[in-house]
């Protein structure tokens, strides 16, 4: 019985040492930096907010869509 309780300790203590030595070699995640705040801005037309990057510009106003665009145009 104590021979059994010996290799047992032996295994554990090599399962253990495996996975600290894997650990230590794997790469560390990506770091990841402070999230990059965007404006918002405002459709002249339906008054929904965007963010800047994804509105549409015309004559120094923005629009949430193209249709938006052409209907405050005409």
């Amino acid at each position: 019985m104590l021979k059994l309780l010996i290799w047992l300790a032996i295994a554990l203590a090599a399962v253990f040492w495996f996975r600290a030595a894997r650990r230590k070699n794997s790469n560390p995640p990506p770091a990841k930096g402070e999230p990059e705040i965007e404006s918002m801005v405002r459709c002249q037309v339906c008054g929904v907010n965007l963010p800047r990057s994804e509105a549409v510009m015309s004559q120094g106003r923005f629009y949430c869509c193209p249709e938006h665009r052409e209907q405050d145009r005409g």
